[in-house]
């Protein structure tokens, strides 16, 4: 096994604490959380680069790779999802004024949704649909493509889409973090307020973003390689 293929191991085995973590109610070990999610993240460019350039790509790793990405998807989505929403909901929420002592409430009721300047932003299950959606979709449609002998390639979108997909994600976690830790020291007033609207805004933004360019990336790989289902020849 090459240093690619360790690290993508390394992603696999590290998934399952991204999932576990955020669950139990201690700062440190949410922050462990976080940091572990980042470091995750940044070794999926890092393996792939390191394969690409000493000519290290292998069926093991084209195998891994792709398990590995699933599985931080869903690791990160299922705390999410479960710490965000208390209740199905549109995505804002009124937030009462006073903004300390509700988010102290809420985090005591294990809610986490992003604080924004328009009221409290959590995750609503059609967010989850269209990126899980997705997700399942393209993988169904490689597979149909690369029996046709056509290698469906990353476009730019994609990789627009996966960056802030994990601005996102991390925004989450470290929010996650960072209000727990507010509630247990009683951190207040306006420059922690401010903060955790900055916090909101950035994770909120970032998730609109990678909803759009998940469809819209979608949409373009439909529209170059869906030929390839009839023809079996991508466009030009």
């Amino acid at each position: 096994m090459n240093l690619p293929n360790a690290i993508t191991v390394g992603r696999i085995a590290a998934s399952p604490f991204v999932a576990w973590l955020p669950f139990l109610q201690s700062w440190p070990l949410r922050l462990l959380a976080f940091v572990l999610f980042v470091v995750v993240a940044v070794s999926d460019y890092y393996d792939g680069r390191l394969a690409r350039s000493r000519n290290l790509i292998t069926d093991l790793g084209k195998q891994l790779d792709p398990l590995a990405d699933k599985l931080l998807l869903v690791a990160t989505l299922v705390p999410m999802y479960v710490l965000m929403t208390r209740r199905p909901a549109s995505l804002f929420v009124a937030f009462d004024r006073g903004s300390y002592f509700s988010l102290v409430a809420a985090i005591r009721e294990r809610a986490f949704p992003f604080v924004t300047p328009w009221g409290v932003a959590m995750l609503p299950f059609w967010v989850i649909a269209i990126i899980v959606g997705r997700e399942v979709v393209m993988t169904v449609f490689r597979q149909l493509a690369a029996r046709r002998g056509v290698i469906i390639a990353a476009i730019g979108p994609a990789k627009w889409k996966t960056g802030f997909q994990l601005l996102w994600v991390g925004a989450a976690f470290f929010w996650f973090w960072i209000a727990t830790a507010a509630a247990h020291y009683g951190w207040r007033g306006a420059l922690w307020e401010g903060f955790a609207q900055f916090n909101g805004v950035v994770g909120v933004a970032s998730m609109l973003g990678a909803v759009l360019l998940t469809l819209y990336s979608l949409g373009l790989y439909f529209w170059k390689y869906g030929g390839v289902l009839v023809s079996g020849r991508e466009k030009a």
